[in-house]
């Protein structure tokens, strides 16, 4: 048998020693705090979903959840710096349905989502609402739209921002009422809603999240909500269905990874999150607060790597159909 080269076995050596530390790396996960990046600044629906289970997250890790807002182009930026975050663990995004929209609203958007961030699970879904300013002189979602119809040329639609989940709805529900209002795209959801309680625009497509706290302090006027059930916070506010339109929508929120992640720690941050999910004051909060966490069935590390495609199909196909594009 002929000697091993040097250099062969260093390289061995070294193989060896790296496969030794990865797993031990990803056993002592988190040794220190973790970062949530939240891609939308704060006061927004996304915002306040990450503040209650990131709270949770803390102690049950044993280890702070810093959140990070990193607001800015309907949330790509945000998500695109975890794409480029070190894949060790200690940077995560919230990342939502404006992922997938992004994917096809932006001709060059900063990352693909179906390659570059590592799904880990599924956590919330938040419905749709139309709030409006609280002198609007409408009474329910009929009353709005034939109000935004004769009044369309001016008025103001104010959004978290071109691309977010709320811009490209409200987009869609101004189309399907034959209506085109110009819109003032903001960095969020928060500063966006700031705006309407002073009266600088006419109505908000957001997050329920966004729009419960305004509408139970009557700060702003509720028009409609696009889910099938009325919230539990606001069982005041009719569906958009009770109201004759059958119009949805709502947006699904998940944890990304970056590509390369280890295993082992993909699946630490998943079974936090499963028990922060399944603990009764966290579900309390976000009914209160208008999200509902996702049910067993749908918390699965490969569900959520499963929905990233057609998500991006379902979301892209009016999008295309209505002819929204940005540079």
């Amino acid at each position: 048998m002929s000697p091993r080269h040097p250099f062969t076995l260093a390289a061995a050596s070294l193989l060896a020693l790296s496969c030794a530390m990865g797993p031990a790396a990803a056993q002592d996960w988190p040794a220190r705090a973790v970062t949530m990046v939240v891609p939308f600044p704060p006061g927004g629906g996304t915002d306040v979903l990450g503040r209650i289970v990131g709270h949770r997250l803390s102690e049950i890790l044993g280890q702070q959840v810093i959140i990070e807002n990193a607001g800015g182009a309907g949330g790509m930026i945000g998500s695109a710096r975890v794409v480029h975050a070190a894949p060790d663990g200690y940077e995560f995004v919230l990342g939502s349905r404006a992922d997938a929209i992004n994917q096809t609203l932006y001709k060059h958007p900063l990352y693909n989502f179906k390659e570059d961030l590592a799904p880990v699970i599924l956590v919330a879904d938040q419905p749709m609402a139309m709030i409006a300013r609280r002198d609007l002189p409408v009474e329910g979602l009929a009353d709005f739209i034939a109000y935004v119809r004769k009044n369309q040329a001016t008025m103001r639609t104010g959004s978290a921002g071109i691309g977010s989940t709320g811009y490209v709805d409200c987009a869609l529900f101004n189309q399907a009422i034959g209506v085109k209002v110009q819109d003032i795209p903001y960095r969020g959801g928060g500063p966006a809603l700031q705006d309407l309680i002073g009266r600088q625009f006419d109505y908000f497509m957001t997050l329920s999240p966004t729009a419960v706290p305004p509408i139970q302090s009557h700060l702003v006027k509720g028009i409609a909500v696009f889910r099938r059930e009325r919230l539990p916070s606001l069982p005041g506010l009719p569906t958009a269905a009770e109201q004759g339109m059958n119009f949805e929508a709502s947006t699904w929120f998940a944890f990304f990874f970056p590509k390369g992640t280890p295993a082992s720690i993909i699946k630490k941050l998943h079974d936090a999150t499963v028990i922060a999910m399944d603990t009764p004051s966290i579900q309390e909060q976000l009914v209160a607060t208008g999200s509902f966490v996702v049910p067993p069935d749908r918390r699965a590390t490969d569900y959520l790597e499963r929905m990233i495609v057609p998500e991006i199909e379902k979301n892209g196909a009016p999008l295309r159909a209505a002819g929204m594009s940005i540079e």
